[in-house]
C-alpha cells in the first residue's frame, strides 16, 4: 500500500462527533490500495494484565475519487473517549497506522494511537433540526411580482417588458409576493430565501444605506411583518440577505467620511489608505472587489461590531425571522462570525445561519460560527455533469465524493445546495434549453442530501444569461409557464416529503457509473426503504442491468406508481431517468 497517500486526522470531517454519543471517523487510503480496514479502538484507561484493551471494528468503504478511497465507521464509545488507530488490508499486506505512524503488529503503547479525549456535548455541531426537511425558493424581490404601482421608483419600467440591465427596475414588493403566496405552497415549497430587502440605490439591494430601513420599494415594515407572518401561516420559514463585509456608498458613515475626511467619526468604520478619501478614478479604501460603490466594512472596530450586531438582533427580534444568509462571509473575520453566531443563537437558538463560501468552507463549520454554507462545490459538479456536459458520470461520481468527505455528515446534512441563483446564469440557459436534462438536474438536487434551493422561475423554465440577464421578471401568465416542469418539480418535492430515504434520511451512496452510456445510478436508503435512481445523461436510449439484487424484495417503480416485476434491467430514453423503491428486509 502507498504510505504517502494514507491520511487522517482526529479533527474536522475525519473524526467528529455526530451526537452527543456518537463519533464519526474515516480514513484516506490510495484507490484500490486496501481491501478491508478495520478501526483499532479502546479507552485509553481500560488495561488488563498491563496491556491496553481494545477491540476492532470492520470500516464501511465510503466512496471514492480518481485518487483515493475513503473509509468511514462510527461508533459509541461507552465513556465518551477513545484511543484508535486502523488495521490495513491488502491482498498481500497489513498495516497497523496510527498517530504514530506504521507498524507491522499492532503497539501496546497508546501514545501510538490517535486520540479522541471526550465527547463533549457542546462541541457537536448541531444546526436547526427544522433545516434538514427545508425547501428553499430564492426570491430577488425586485423581479417577483409588482402589486403595489403606488411604490414604483422613478423610471419604472412594465412588468417583463425588455430584458433587463443592470439599472432597470421593475417595482417587485412585498405585496406582490404575498398576494403569490399559493404558488409557493403548491410547489412544496418550506423556506423562502430573500435577496437584500433593506434601503439601497440599486435593483439587487447590496449597496446597503440603512440597515434599519426597508427599501420603500417593497413597502414598509407593517407589509413586511405581514408577510412573514403570512409565510409562518403557511409552514414557510423565512431567510434574509445580509451584506456585513462591506456597506453601500450612501451608507450615512462612509458619507461622513467623505464629507469630513480624517475629522470624521467614522473613519475607523472602513479601510482607508490615505486622505483624502477619494472614490475615483479608482478608490484609495478597500471595498468589494473594485467596486467603489461598496465600501468595506471594518468589523474588527468595536463601534462597527455593535452596529451590526445590533442589526442581527432587531430582524429577529421584531420581524421573527428565522434565518441569515451572509454575504461574501470568507472576507469577514472569523470573531465577528462567532460574536454573531453567539448573539442570534441567544434570542433564537433553532435560527438558521449561512454564509456565502464558493470554496472549501472547514474552517467556518466547526460549530462556532455557520451552520451551513452555499454548497458551490456541488452546483458546480452538478452543472458541469448534467447541463454542460463537460464532465462524464465517473468523474462527476469522483468529484460528488469530495463534496461529501469535505464536511462531516451533520454538516452535510444542512449545506444549502443550489442550482442557480442571481449570480450565475439560469440553468435551462446552461442546458442549451434542454428541459429533459433540466429534469435531470432538479432529480439530482432534490435526492441528494442537504437542503435544497430553487431560484425563482426555474421551475416554470425562466431563461437567461448570467447577471443581470438571470433577473428576469417573474412570469405569471400560466399559458407561457412549461406546466410540465413545473408539475415534475411539484413532484419531486412530495417524494422528499413522503420518502424520508429519498430526502434527507437516506444515506446516499453511487452503485454505477458508466462512462460508455454515461448513466449513473445511485440509492438513498434508511432502516426502512431503500430508493435506487438512474439517471441517463446522454442523448441514446439505454438499455442497463440495475447493480442491485431485487430477489423477493418486490420492487416498485416510485415514479409511476406501479409494481415492477423482480427484475433488474431497465430501459431508459434519452434523458430519462428512473426511481425504484424496495421494502428493506
Amino acid at each position: 500500500m502507498l504510505r504517502e497517500a494514507i491520511y487522517h486526522r482526529p479533527k474536522n470531517n475525519y473524526a467528529y462527533a455526530y451526537d452527543k454519543d456518537t463519533l464519526h471517523i474515516r480514513i484516506r487510503v490510495k484507490k484500490g490500495d486496501a481491501t478491508n480496514v478495520y478501526l483499532i479502538y479502546g479507552d485509553p484507561y481500560e488495561w488488563n494484565n498491563g496491556r491496553w484493551s481494545n477491540a476492532s471494528k470492520p470500516m464501511l468503504l465510503e466512496g471514492s475519487d480518481h485518487l483515493f478511497d475513503y473509509w468511514f465507521i462510527d461508533m459509541k464509545p461507552e465513556f465518551g473517549r477513545c484511543r484508535y488507530g486502523f488495521e490495513l488490508h491488502s491482498e498481500n499486506e497489513r498495516l497497523i497506522y496510527g498517530e504514530g505512524g506504521f507498524f507491522n503488529s499492532t503497539p501496546n503503547d497508546i501514545n501510538f494511537y490517535f486520540c479522541f479525549p471526550f465527547l463533549n456535548e457542546i462541541d457537536v455541531f448541531k444546526a436547526p433540526k427544522w433545516v434538514k426537511n427545508t425547501v428553499w425558493y430564492q426570491i430577488f424581490p425586485e423581479r417577483f411580482s409588482n402589486a403595489d404601482p403606488k411604490l414604483n421608483p422613478p423610471n419604472t419600467l412594465l412588468w417583463g417588458s425588455k430584458d433587463p440591465s443592470l439599472t432597470d427596475f421593475f417595482g417587485g414588493d412585498f405585496q406582490g409576493i404575498i398576494n403569490n403566496i399559493d404558488h409557493l405552497v403548491k410547489l412544496g415549497i418550506t423556506g423562502v430565501y430573500f435577496n437584500p430587502i433593506f434601503k439601497a440605490a440599486t435593483n439587487h439591494k447590496y449597496d446597503t444605506i440603512d440597515y434599519f430601513e426597508i427599501d420603500p420599494q417593497f413597502g414598509d415594515k407593517k407589509t413586511f411583518k405581514k408577510l412573514v407572518d403570512t409565510c409562518h401561516e403557511h409552514g414557510i420559514k423565512v431567510m434574509l440577505d445580509a451584506v456585513f463585509n462591506h456597506s453601500g456608498f450612501y451608507f450615512a458613515p462612509f458619507q461622513d467620511v467623505l464629507k469630513n475626511q480624517e475629522k470624521s467619526n467614522y473613519v475607523d468604520w472602513f479601510h482607508l489608505k490615505k486622505f483624502p478619501v477619494t472614490p475615483l478614478p479608482e478608490p484609495n479604501y478597500d471595498t468589494f472587489a473594485f467596486t467603489h460603490e461598496m465600501p468595506k466594512l471594518n468589523t474588527e472596530n468595536p463601534e462597527v461590531k455593535d452596529y451590526l450586531l445590533r442589526v442581527a438582533k432587531y430582524w429577529i427580534e421584531e420581524f421573527d425571522i428565522d434565518g441569515w444568509r451572509l454575504d461574501v462571509a470568507n472576507e469577514v473575520d472569523h470573531q465577528f462570525w462567532r460574536e454573531f453566531r453567539a448573539i442570534v443563537k441567544r434570542i433564537k437558538p433553532d435560527a438558521y445561519i449561512l454564509g456565502e463560501i464558493w470554496h472549501d468552507a472547514i474552517p467556518w463549520l466547526q460549530g462556532d460560527q455557520f451552520d451551513a454554507v452555499m454548497n458551490y462545490p456541488f452546483t458546480n459538479a452538478t452543472l458541469r455533469y448534467i447541463a454542460k456536459g463537460d464532465i462524464n458520470a465517473e468523474e462527476f461520481a469522483n468529484q460528488i465524493t469530495r463534496v461529501l468527505i469535505s464536511y462531516p455528515k451533520n454538516a452535510n446534512e444542512v449545506a444549502f445546495n443550489l442550482l442557480g441563483s442571481h449570480d450565475t446564469p439560469r440553468i435551462l440557459t446552461m442546458c442549451h434549453e434542454n428541459k429533459d436534462k433540466l429534469k435531470l438536474l432538479f432529480l439530482f438536487q432534490l435526492s441528494f442530501i442537504g437542503t435544497p434551493s430553487i431560484y425563482y422561475g426555474d421551475e416554470i423554465g425562466l431563461t437567461g444569461e448570467n447577471d443581470p440577464d438571470c433577473r428576469k421578471c417573474m412570469e405569471w401568465d400560466e399559458a407561457k409557464q412549461d406546466q410540465e416542469l413545473l408539475e415534475l418539480v411539484q413532484r419531486l418535492i412530495s417524494l422528499r416529503k413522503e420518502h424520508a430515504a429519498f430526502g434527507n434520511s437516506g444515506e446516499f451512496s453511487i452503485l454505477e457509473t458508466n462512462n460508455e452510456t454515461n448513466h449513473m445510478t445511485y440509492s438513498k436508503k434508511n432502516a426502512q426503504e431503500t430508493i435506487i435512481i438512474t439517471i441517463n445523461n446522454s442523448k441514446n436510449p439505454i438499455n442497463i442491468t440495475i447493480p442491485f439484487d431485487f430477489t423477493n424484495r418486490k420492487p416498485t417503480d416510485l415514479w409511476n406508481n406501479k409494481p415492477l416485476k423482480e427484475t433488474s434491467k431497465i430501459e431508459l430514453p434519452p434523458y430519462g431517468f428512473s426511481i425504484i423503491q424496495v421494502r428493506n428486509k
